[in-house]
This record gives C-alpha cells, structure tokens and sequence, in this order.
C-alpha cells in the first residue's frame, strides 16, 4: 500500500526582509505544507528550501530550479506552495512553468490561494494559468514579428547580404560586385541566353540565378512578409532595367 500513495514535493522560499515583516518563515511554510499535503493524502518526497532569495526569476533560485528539474524527471506527482508570490512574482515565469508542470503531469497546489489541481475546480484555475501561458508565448511571437516587421519598415536588412552589397555595421554598402550584377541584368535582358547558360557563366546555380533575378534589394528595396519597403540603402539598378527583367522572366513563363 506504502508504494501507491503519491509523493509531494514542497517548496518553501523567503527573503530575510519578508521573514522579519511579514512572518513567512521556512519553518511556518513548511509546517504548513506538510500538513495540508499529508491531509491531501500525500507523502513528502523533499521539501526545498530558497533563503534569502528573491521572487524576481527562477533562475537565480537553485532549489527551484533542482525541484523543477526532478519534476521533469516525475520523481513527485505534485508541488505543494504556500503562496505563489513564493514561488515568483512574475507573471510570466510563473505561467511558463505552471504550463510546464501541466505537460509533466505535475499537481501544482497553492495553499493560500486556493489552487490545487485534484479538484474540478481546482483543474479549472489551472487551466486557466495554462491559457495565460499560451497568450503569453503568442505574445512574445507577436513582438518579435513585429520588431522584425518595423527593422524592414525602417529600411533595415533582415538576412545576408546578396551579390553586389557587402554587409557593413548592419547596412548594405555596395561593393566591386555591382557592376558584375548589372551586367548580368542587362545580358538576360538583352540576349536569349537561358538561365541555365547564364547561371553556368556566373558560376551560379539555375535557382541561384533565378533568385538574384528576382531579388528587388537591388532597387533599393527591403522585403519581409511578403511586403515590400524602402530600404535604407542605395540601389544598384535603375527600376526600368529591374522591371524589364521581371516582365521578360514572366514572358518566358519562368516566375508566376
């Protein structure tokens, strides 16, 4: 019978300003958590202990972060907390690692503030945090697709440099290379030579070819999301050579 019953670990933090103004000591969480866990029908696998230590990150808490790497490891089926300012103060920590817990299969139990999982209520609370977790990775998706997408709207370069452009303290700069690529322009334009011929000649591949054809950096442009905005560099082809290039690639049937 021993071997069923559930074990549970404890968590218990507090700095020496909150230990002498508030009464959260370690022992009085502790004593706490302990009875409420066994009461709940769980045996104590460890307790950990965090003194002195601040609510701002996870990170700088090395028997938080102990415990949540036995939690990985399923070595408990359930944290018991006194609060959850003990277990962090920030939002999105605290969210981000409630959802983990959720997808390790851990109970998560905050003794004030009502929150345990083994009721349907308590599920309730915790599914709740999980769906702030989720709103909280779109987010910080969101913002870094919006900062990518204001860095193309200011005029700045996203990837690698093309032919003809030296990438130089984050802006493109035109090198030796501008004249080969307006003369590789100009030779599709002018000519019936196929991509093939041309890649071969310049050393490129057809798909290589094709790419810096199509590439409209070289009007001084910066594309991201399909969405195309002024750079902040300086073009290298006039918009009639780039245009006509464009208009004969579709002619020929060889861009949609």
């Amino acid at each position: 019978m021993e071997q069923n019953i559930p074990l549970a670990a404890i968590y218990v933090r507090v700095s020496t300003q909150e230990q002498a103004t508030q009464g959260f000591s370690l022992a009085a969480q502790k004593e706490s958590l302990e009875n409420y866990a066994k009461a709940l029908g769980y045996k104590i696998y460890k307790i950990y202990r965090d003194e002195g230590k601040s609510a701002k990150d996870i990170e700088h808490r090395p028997e938080m972060v102990e415990m949540l790497g036995d939690a990985e490891k399923r070595k408990f089926s359930a944290i018991f907390i006194y609060k959850l300012d003990r277990f962090s103060r920030s939002l999105k920590d605290l969210v981000l690692t409630v959802d983990k817990l959720k997808e390790w299969e851990i109970d998560f139990v905050s003794l004030q503030d009502k929150i345990e999982t083994a009721s349907a209520s308590g599920k309730l609370m915790f599914h709740i945090i999980s769906a702030f977790a989720e709103f909280e990775r779109n987010l910080i998706g969101d913002r870094t697709k919006f900062g990518m997408q204001r860095k193309a709207k200011e005029g700045g370069f996203i990837t690698r440099a093309p032919r003809g452009y030296s990438l130089i303290d984050k802006r493109l700069v035109p090198n030796e290379e501008k004249e080969n690529v307006v003369r590789i322009f100009q030779e599709f334009l002018d000519t019936e030579i196929s991509l093939t011929q041309l890649a071969k000649k310049n050393g490129m591949t057809t798909t290589g070819i094709k790419k810096l054809l199509l590439n409209s950096t070289y009007l001084g442009k910066v594309k991201f999301a399909n969405k195309e905005t002024e750079g902040n560099h300086p073009p290298i082809l006039s918009e009639s050579l780039f245009l006509g290039v464009q208009n004969k690639l579709k002619k020929k049937g060889w861009v949609v």
